[in-house]
Parts: C-alpha cells; structure tokens; sequence
C-alpha cells in the first residue's frame, strides 16, 4: 500500500498538481519560480494529455514489434502469460474475472499455444487481498472460452517481480529455462528485466502495440485516456528504474 501510494504521487495527473501547489505556494516569496512552476505543470498535462505525446512515449518504450516465432534464442518451453488485474464481482458473469487488458493478453496466449502447442503458466495473484488469485480466472477464461489447457498455475504473485520469482520456482522444477513471455508490449521491458533476473532466456511475446490508423487533430486534444497511457508510460519507467536499482545494490551486498 505504501509503495503502490508513493508511486500514485509520482504519477501524472497528481505529480503535476503537486508542482503546481509548490508555485502557489512560493508566489508571494518567489513570485518567477512560482509562474514557471504553474507554467510548466499545465505544460506538461497538456501534453501528456494529447494522445500524441502519450502513442509516442509508449512507441519509444515498446521498441520494434517482434515476431516469437522468429528470434534467435529458438524455440520456448513454455509460454507464461502474466496478468493485468481483476474484473470484481462482474455482474453479467456472476463471479468475478479478467479485466480487459488481462483478456487481450490471454487471447494473445492462445493463439500462440495454438501455433506453438506449447503448455502454458497463468501468473498473477490477489494484490487486492481477495480470496481467489487472478491466475485462477485465467485458467478457467483460457479453458472455457479459448478452450486452451493451462499446466501451470502461481496464484501468489502481487508485483511482476514477484510473477518472475514464483513462476522460476514452478517451471525450473519442470526444466524450463526459455519461455515465451505474454503481456503487453509498455510492461514488456520491466518484466522481461524481471524474468531475466531470475535466469529465464526470454522471448518476447508482447501485445497491445500503441497504434493507430492516422494522424488527426483529435490527437492533439486533451483527452483521459492519453492521459492514463501517459500515466502507464512514467510508471514503467519508474518501475524499471527501481528494479535496476534493486539488482545493483543486491550485487553490491
């Protein structure tokens, strides 16, 4: 809870208007740093705000589309998909599920189980603290609406470190050392950092490119959802930036 609020203060919108309530503060002692404060802040949310900006910074985050079937490490043993959160209570289901980002993932999965036929591990606990991991509605989505079979399931993970970490112990048990790894291509670095770490040789399985169909003034409005893929894209970064900060002081111990 700690962490998930310190990094909700780092995020946009709420880092901004944060520079902007230190510019109102200071106005009467610092009247120049107080206008540039405010200045830049509304800059800033402008910008992040314009699904412009916010494709482009996802785009430089992603890098290049690639195909897993066609890499250099060869073949996976395995195909990890990694979750994304939990539709609660769902009404028109009855029970609760997948949300959306985590059904495009498992959509991705089963198409590549049905090239590859290679056995699956759904990955993701209950950050929440609900009874029931999401790993669990991933397995019965995969079953009952792909009709794909899922091996192996880690129902304990809340941090796509801990995904990693929990996944390693599952599948080195079963020899699997290179995976395909499924999830979105913006949380693709971070979580292939993560893997990595842990020994995995990892094919990148990325999903949900940042695309579009072209270029409109539309994309130059502020708008909410750029703002939240803005807000997707700072997290990542920050979330990089803390792993490598915690593999070099481990090293260092």
């Amino acid at each position: 809870m700690i962490r998930n609020t310190l990094v909700a203060m780092l995020l946009p919108p709420g880092s901004l208007l944060l520079v902007a309530l230190c510019g109102f503060a200071v106005a009467r002692r610092r009247p120049i740093l107080a206008r540039s404060l405010v200045v830049f802040a509304l800059a800033a949310l402008y910008l992040l705000s314009t699904q412009y900006v916010a494709d482009s910074l996802l785009q430089a985050l992603e890098g290049s589309p690639q195909d897993p079937l066609n890499n250099h490490a060869g073949a996976g043993q395995a195909i990890v998909v990694l979750g994304a959160g939990t539709y609660f209570s769902a009404p028109e289901y009855g029970t609760p599920t997948v949300n959306a980002v985590g059904l495009a993932r498992l959509r991705y999965a089963a198409h590549l189980h049905r090239v590859t036929r290679k056995p699956i591990l759904v990955s993701g606990g209950s950050p929440e603290g609900a009874p029931t991991g999401e790993a669990t509605h991933m397995q019965a989505v995969l079953r009952r609406d792909f009709q794909v079979p899922v091996k192996w399931i880690e129902d304990r993970s809340r941090t796509t470190l801990e995904n990693a970490q929990l996944s390693h112990r599952i599948l080195s048990a079963a020899g699997v050392r290179t995976v395909y790894l499924v999830t979105h291509a913006w949380h693709m670095p971070r979580a292939r950092l993560a893997f990595e770490s842990e020994g995995f040789v990892v094919i990148p399985a990325a999903t949900g490119y940042a695309t579009r169909f072209r270029l409109t003034l539309l994309d130059f409005l502020p708008g909410a959802r750029a703002l939240r893929d803005s807000s997707t894209f700072c997290r990542e970064v920050i979330g990089i930036g803390w792993y490598r900060l915690q593999f070099a002081i481990a090293r260092w111990i």
